[in-house]
């Protein structure tokens, strides 16, 4: 597995008592899953999904001091499908991965809406927040014991939240974006200055319900979300992007505006573009800061929610915040909505798409065969550069960026 770059693992569970040495598992499997909700082309999602979902974010941070990228995914054991969360390492002096830990054993539970997401506090601290599921799943926290290690965690609290985005900013503390299923799927968000303490949870937007992504520059944290209009996550829509500077005390719009929370309206100024009214999907995958530290927005626009030919034109898009204005630009197309990958920008000023863009062997199926997309104009106009796989058993998904990716 390449270091800049974390695929779905084709497919890890134990249990884990705090402050104890985390068990090791004998090698890295992901989890495989299909949601069962079938049509004439297949399933709306299958495959393998240890990286799933875009909403469980980071799932791979590189720590300079120590030279390790630290990463989790959702795995299971040879002879069962449970989910595991998963902890791993590669070491870039010696090009090596650790064997992987089991932070926490979901206990039956074979969903990856449970992954885990990963973060790394201002001390080297790994922490590891695994997704619960609503109300029924909880979800927890973990600590590492040790610095720059994965040896040893400790629990510090389980509680309801799905999709887990934490952030740590130095000399501030966490903020944790996440969703709540308090009717619908809405987000919420709260703060820590250590992780063991947290504010209360406050609704950051609740307009039929929503999916949304993050990514933080400094002290900057942005968000991009859709909604789903009648609490129906099959017609999910629009694209709205809002940022905070202090850990969620304002939230205001890329121009400024500063916005009242919760948002209820689906034609706040949060809104950047409405696809609702171009009858059009929105399917979103990364987000990330140009060399200015603009956003820009990684998304998937389809037609239908079900896999197959209606849906087409399923168009891969970067919407870039300039300054002053939102420019969109396709990059590609390809035959289905969880078709996800990552945008990188480097510090050259090049813009790098990796994902699974070109037809595999399950043609209309989740994924495909994986493609790195170069654009070197701010994405304006787009080009293939190279095929990472071809004549693939089974299709790849789900390919996610590391944060500060080396």
């Amino acid at each position: 597995m390449h270091p800049r770059l974390l695929l779905a693992l084709p497919v890890l569970a134990g249990a884990l008592v705090a402050a104890e040495p985390a068990p090791r598992d004998t090698g890295y499997r992901g989890i495989w899953f299909d949601l069962g909700q079938r049509s004439e082309h297949g399933s709306k999602y299958s495959g393998g999904l240890a990286t799933y979902t875009v909403s469980h974010v980071p799932l791979a941070i590189y720590a300079a001091p120590v030279r390790k990228t630290f990463f989790v995914y959702g795995g299971c054991k040879p002879e069962s499908r449970h989910l595991l969360a998963m902890a791993g390492c590669f070491d870039h002096e010696t090009q090596t991965f650790c064997r992987p830990v089991i932070v926490h054993d979901k206990g039956g539970v074979d969903d990856p809406h449970d992954n885990p997401s990963i973060a790394l506090d201002g001390q080297g601290h790994v922490w590891v927040f695994v997704s619960g599921r609503g109300k029924k799943r909880p979800g927890f926290k973990y600590r590492a014991v040790e610095p720059y290690s994965i040896d040893a965690f400790e629990r510090i609290s389980e509680e309801e939240m799905t999709y887990p985005q934490p952030w740590w900013v130095e000399g501030r503390g966490f903020i944790h974006l996440f969703t709540k299923y308090t009717g619908v799927r809405e987000l919420y968000w709260n703060t820590s200055k250590d992780g063991r303490t947290w504010t209360t949870d406050r609704k950051l937007a609740g307009m039929g319900g929503h999916y949304q992504i993050s990514n933080r520059r400094d002290e900057r944290v942005v968000t991009a979300f859709n909604m789903h209009p009648g609490g129906d996550a099959d017609q999910r829509t629009n694209l709205y992007v809002l940022y905070t500077d202090d850990l969620g005390e304002t939230w205001r719009t890329m121009d400024g505006q500063a916005v009242q929370t919760p948002l209820k309206d689906p034609q706040c100024s949060a809104l950047v573009r409405d696809y609702r009214a171009e009858k059009r999907l929105v399917y979103l995958m990364d987000l990330n800061f140009d060399a200015q530290g603009r956003p820009v927005v990684l998304l998937l626009s389809s037609g239908s929610h079900q896999p197959g030919p209606q849906g087409d034109p399923r168009t891969w898009t970067v919407a870039h915040w300039t300054g002053e204005r939102w420019l969109f630009h396709e990059v590609t197309r390809s035959t289905h909505n969880y078709d996800v990958g990552s945008l990188y920008v480097e510090a050259d000023g090049l813009w790098r798409i990796v994902g699974p863009t070109e037809p595999g062997p399950q043609q209309l199926g989740t994924g495909g065969e994986m493609a790195v997309w170069l654009s070197r104009n701010d994405g304006k106009t787009w080009t293939r550069d190279r095929l990472l796989t071809s004549g693939s058993e089974f299709n790849h998904a789900y390919a996610r960026r590391p944060v500060n990716a080396q």
